[in-house]
């Protein structure tokens, strides 16, 4: 079973694939290597035997034969790899350390031929030469030791390219096999993920390799997933919690009004009441549905170069009466020529939200009526904080305060939905941002950290196009 899955393995054929093409590589290099040093060697003992007949064929020329058998027993005797027969015109051996012509010599004049030397037998290569028209000289030289060389390398040759073979296969296998356990290890932990256990997470053994890599990713995928059915678990019971009061209030109203036999001023005045609540639940949907956006990323195609600065002094002159009515005062902090890229309207309605947060739950500080908003950069990094004296939040609480429909156990008694720090954060995550909050001791620091832009043309005379919603999300 496990070799049927391993011999269907895409890597191990590909890899055994790659083993053979190598092996294949190996062996033909070596035997055209091989082939080479045998044509050297060739024609290394081809030009001396060459060299040594022309020059007896000039001793018997101009010395006469009895020269040539003196030399040719001269030659012999000197314990060389030369090899030489000579006979005289009756064919009766004269010199040399052949006692017989080869049997090839008659036939061929050329070639490779055995002989015995000290009761071995070996290989030489010669030429045969006629003396007379009578094939009487024989002039070789051994080649046994170049022959046993070249066998040596093609017998290493045939011996590296098996052992090549056998380690290819076995490292095919076993690379074969341990990706193969890495991906069943993916596939179970998916199967039980499938299964409804949204917790379990691919594993991860550390090598940073591939495999790994693509587990991380997908084991962050996972975690967002599983963040977000919880948020819309939490989101759900959240609305059917915070929604019903709303909803009966203004199921009473109407039944209230239809109720009460004096009128039609009774009715109009109950129908504008069943109105405002109805808005305020449309202003609650508005809002879910803008984070829903937020978080799908489908506003991003509108991103375009943000005067920050320009922004924020904006909002901060539109709130001005607004917190000078409530009884605070509005202080500002604003680094200029800080540009982001961004949609303007979300970053100035999530600058909005914050600040009526603070007039919101700061109203009930008897000391410290104030609201600082300040907006610089540090490095890479445009940082926008707004801070208040109010109740603030404990810091357990903080993480759980950015989510949608959380409403603190203090905020109960005052209108929201629960719905505007989730906003805050949702635009800070759709512009690569983050949010957090802070003890300002006492009272809420916010802090929304965005990236700076990274090209600006900044055009001067353009006034600020302020379109974010004149009301903001409630939190």
């Amino acid at each position: 079973m496990a070799s049927g899955r391993l011999l269907r393995s895409r890597v191990f054929r590909r890899t055994l694939a790659v083993v053979l093409l190598l092996t294949g590589v190996a062996a033909a290099i070596t035997g055209v290597v091989g082939w080479h040093a045998n044509a050297i060697y060739t024609r290394s003992a081809e030009l001396s035997i060459e060299t040594d007949a022309n020059e007896l064929k000039s001793e018997l020329v101009t010395r006469g034969f009895d020269a040539l058998v003196k030399l040719v027993a001269e030659r012999s005797r000197s314990g060389g790899s030369g090899i030489y027969y000579l006979a005289d015109a009756k064919g009766v051996y004269r010199a040399g350390n052949l006692t017989r012509l080869p049997d090839w010599s008659t036939a061929y004049g050329r070639g490779l031929f055995s002989y015995k030397k000290g009761g071995t037998s070996r290989t030489a290569a010669g030429l045969l030469i006629e003396i007379d028209g009578e094939p009487r000289l024989v002039v070789g030289r051994d080649v046994e030791d170049q022959r046993a060389l070249l066998l040596a390398v093609y017998r290493t040759i045939a011996y590296g390219t098996a052992l090549l073979l056998l380690v290819g296969l076995a490292g095919s296998v076993l690379i074969a096999h341990l990706i193969q356990r890495r991906i069943e290890d993916m596939s179970r932990a998916s199967a039980d993920i499938m299964s409804g256990n949204l917790s379990g997470r691919i594993p991860v053994d550390g090598s940073r390799d591939e495999l790994d890599r693509l587990a991380v990713q997908l084991n962050e995928m996972l975690a967002r997933i599983e963040q977000l059915m919880i948020g819309l678990r939490e989101v759900s019971d959240n609305i059917a919690h915070d929604l019903k009061t709303p909803l009966n209030r203004l199921r009473n109203r109407a039944e209230a009004a239809l109720a009460d036999g004096r009128g039609a001023d009774v009715w109009r005045s109950g129908l504008e009441k069943v109105i405002d609540e109805a808005d305020e639940l449309i202003k609650t949907f508005n809002a879910l549905l803008l984070i829903a956006r937020l978080e799908a990323g489908s506003t991003a195609d509108s991103f375009e170069p943000v005067d920050l600065s320009s922004l924020v002094a904006d909002v901060i002159e539109l709130y001005e009466p607004v917190a000078e009515e409530a009884g605070f005062q509005l202080r500002s902090a604003i680094a200029p020529d800080v540009w982001v890229d961004g949609n303007r309207q979300l970053l100035g309605q999530t600058l909005a939200n914050l600040i009526d947060n603070a007039l919101k739950y700061a109203a009930a500080a008897k000391d410290g009526r104030e609201i600082a908003v300040s907006m610089g950069k540090e490095a890479e990094t445009a940082r926008l904080v707004v801070a208040d004296r109010g109740p603030g939040i404990a810091a357990e609480n903080r993480e759980r305060a950015l989510k949608r429909f959380v409403r603190l156990e203090q905020s109960r008694s005052l209108p929201g939905t629960g719905l505007g720090l989730s906003l805050v954060a949702a635009v800070a995550r759709l512009h690569h941002g983050a949010v957090r909050l802070e003890d300002n001791a006492p009272g809420l620091r916010v802090v929304v950290e965005l990236p700076l832009a990274r090209s600006v043309a900044h055009v001067a005379d353009s006034a600020p196009d302020l379109s974010y919603e004149k009301e903001p999300v409630r939190g």
